[in-house]
């Protein structure tokens, strides 16, 4: 998880933070996001002063959090999505008011901002790995699509979503025009070759099938009290790109 090192790198370079305690909420993706920030902030010097793995279903995490404040770290950080994120949002603003807090895409959306509720999740810094695109005059008419037809504004994944539609259309459409069979291991290897033009700039991959704009957009909840409450770019505010790995 590139994109996570990046996060590690934002919160030391940009926030100062030298030290921190890593929370995740037990599943696959919350263990490997908070796995690969602990192992990139710690190389960079940062003092990690504990690791817990929440039990999503618990009905709080008091005890936790009491324990995180005898230690006073600079900041706290969540690897997860919203069943555990919200719960830990609510109690981390009574227990750990001071504290930075700060989480990946787990707790950028409107269940964050709905279940938590603000005050409680009010200063949360959230990464995407993503170009922040959705405000780009390019993308106005994607965005003017997409708010008719959903009745919400997309978010940067709405955009990079339907990007990807592009590429594995482009890749059929490669594989056809060359006469080979349509085959799942013959589109895989023509996306692995492509350069296809998008809202967010031209989408390619390097040889092991990563995609080379490794941008890591940030952002930070800030309310915005004429907005509706789950309008993702109304609440987090862009703060800009976390410096690369």
């Amino acid at each position: 998880m590139v994109f996570m090192h990046q996060s590690a790198n934002f919160l030391v370079e940009k926030l100062g933070v030298k030290s921190i305690y890593v929370l995740d909420d037990s599943g696959a993706y919350g263990v490997g996001m908070a796995d690969a920030f602990q192992k990139e902030a710690e190389a960079k010097g940062v003092k990690v002063l504990g690791r817990d793995r929440l039990d999503p279903k618990a009905a709080d995490y008091t005890a936790v959090m009491t324990k995180i404040k005898s230690l006073n770290p600079d900041a706290i950080y969540y690897g997860g999505v919203g069943q555990a994120g919200v719960k830990v949002a609510k109690e981390a603003y009574d227990i750990l008011p001071k504290v930075i807090k700060a989480g990946g895409d787990g707790v950028m959306g409107a269940t964050f901002l709905t279940g938590g509720g603000f005050p409680a999740v009010q200063g949360w810094y959230a990464t995407q790995a993503s170009p922040q695109v959705t405000g780009d005059q390019k993308a106005a008419e994607f965005v003017k699509a997409y708010t008719g037809r959903w009745g919400i504004a997309p978010d940067d994944y709405s955009i990079t979503a339907y990007d990807a539609g592009l590429v594995i259309v482009d890749a059929v459409k490669r594989v056809v025009a060359s006469g080979k069979s349509l085959t799942r291991s013959a589109v895989r290897d023509a996306i692995r070759t492509a350069k296809v033009p998008s809202i967010q700039g031209v989408i390619s991959f390097d040889a092991n099938g990563d995609v080379l704009d490794r941008t890591v957009s940030v952002y930070q909840i800030e309310q915005d009290t004429k907005a509706r409450q789950d309008d993702i770019n109304a609440q987090y505010k862009y703060i800009g790109t976390a410096p690369p790995a």
